[in-house]
């Protein structure tokens, strides 16, 4: 009988965590670059990390001098992902910036 309790304990055990589940944060809820604001300007209308220059850059919205200056050391960059992934800025940051900025790759 005592066996039998500690297998329904450990049955109730698992599905109590398994319908926990989906109330985790999903990937993109971690690092904040799945959805961007309504109020993100249009892609046309964003900085080029790979080409702006210092003063540019500091008109993004969220953006600090280091920030920025950082930005312009590490270029180039593929994605502007990249900024968070190759540890140019943490994704606290990124988070504040990251609907006003693009990375294009070609020159300008």
């Amino acid at each position: 009988m005592r066996t039998l309790l500690q297998v329904v304990a450990i049955a109730a055990l698992l599905l109590g965590v398994r319908s926990a589940a989906p109330a985790q944060e999903k990937p993109w809820e971690v690092y904040g670059n799945a959805r961007t604001s309504s109020t993100a300007p249009a892609p046309e209308d964003r900085v080029d990390i790979n080409h702006a220059s210092l003063s540019q850059l500091l008109k993004v919205p969220g953006m600090t001098k280091v920030w920025a200056g950082r930005i312009v050391r590490f270029r180039p960059y593929r994605t502007k992902q990249n900024l968070v992934d190759r540890g140019v800025m943490p994704p606290e940051a990124y988070d504040r910036i990251k609907d006003y900025i693009i990375a294009h790759r070609e020159p300008q």
